[in-house]
């Protein structure tokens, strides 16, 4: 019994080789590690707790990888989405590259909690209070802080608008002695040895070095390869419709028989057809 599973286990990490160096260089600021190590509710909490400086959150359920539909009806995964006893809603994400933590994309992502988190008829003063927290490898907003808290004001007044609506950015760069400091050196430890934190260290080890950790790691990043392959399959099919379209437009096909062979919605195909109105 003991040689089969050794056996099995050998298999096992000669087909996922790759996959296992990967996950021996993985830190905290990689998004698809980051996700499944804070999608354990403790870590969230201790995570949320930090950055925004308060001992009495406490969550109540947290999502990795989290699926919201944006006004076109696809899908936009966020890292982590937690909500916490007080229905406060938190997305955070962790930014390797400045242009996926700009202000836009900010703003967008607070844009997309309001339009899933609210059921048609609800009242406006129903609305979750909101935190969209870009954890970035490098200083986006270049004022060397170590967080930067976006709130609208009334400008004539300095007064909250009050919309409930919360930024934050968490500058990894600066990896200094307090809590968030040591927390942001841990996002860059890829040896949970050399961790701050033992809540965290524990929960990296598991994943790096626990037998069913690595296993729950591996088939996690065989299900993000399917998406991705899947994904660009859907995208070239979009592309190859879109191609379609505009050789029927060219050739004067109304827009309901282009939408009806492409798939397309009608107002894709007209937007495809602008340039040649104008």
């Amino acid at each position: 019994m003991a040689e089969a599973e050794k056996e099995k286990q050998l298999d096992f990490e000669r087909k996922h080789e790759k996959d296992l160096q990967y996950i021996r260089n993985f830190r905290l600021m990689d998004d698809d590690f980051m996700s499944k190590v804070f999608e354990d509710k403790t870590c969230a909490e201790f995570l949320l707790q930090i950055i925004l400086n308060r001992d009495d959150l406490i969550v109540q359920e947290v999502h990795g990888q989290h699926d919201l539909k944006n006004l076109q009806g696809r899908s936009v995964r966020l890292d982590i989405l937690a909500i916490d006893k007080s229905n406060q809603v938190y997305n955070i994400e962790v930014q390797r590259s400045d242009r996926g933590a700009g202000a836009k994309r900010a703003r967008y992502n607070s844009s997309l909690l309001d339009a899933n988190l609210t059921e048609a008829g609800d009242a406006y003063d129903a609305l979750n209070e909101t935190y969209v927290i870009f954890i970035t490898e490098r200083d986006v907003l270049k004022r060397s802080l170590p967080i930067y808290h976006i709130n609208r004001i009334i400008e004539e007044t300095g007064e909250s608008f009050g919309d409930e609506a919360h930024i934050i950015y968490v500058n990894s760069q600066i990896k200094d002695e307090t809590a968030l400091g040591r927390l942001m050196h841990d996002f860059s430890c890829t040896d949970p040895d050399d961790m701050s934190y033992p809540i965290l260290a524990q929960r990296v080890r598991y994943f790096k070095e626990d037998t069913k950790g690595v296993a729950t790691m591996c088939r996690a990043m065989e299900e993000m390869r399917a998406e991705a392959a899947e994904e660009a399959a859907r995208e070239a099919r979009h592309a190859q419709s879109v191609e379609s379209a505009k050789s029927m437009l060219a050739d004067g096909l109304p827009y309901e028989t282009i939408a009806r062979y492409t798939n397309l919605p009608i107002e894709e195909i007209k937007a495809l057809d602008k340039p040649k109105s104008a």
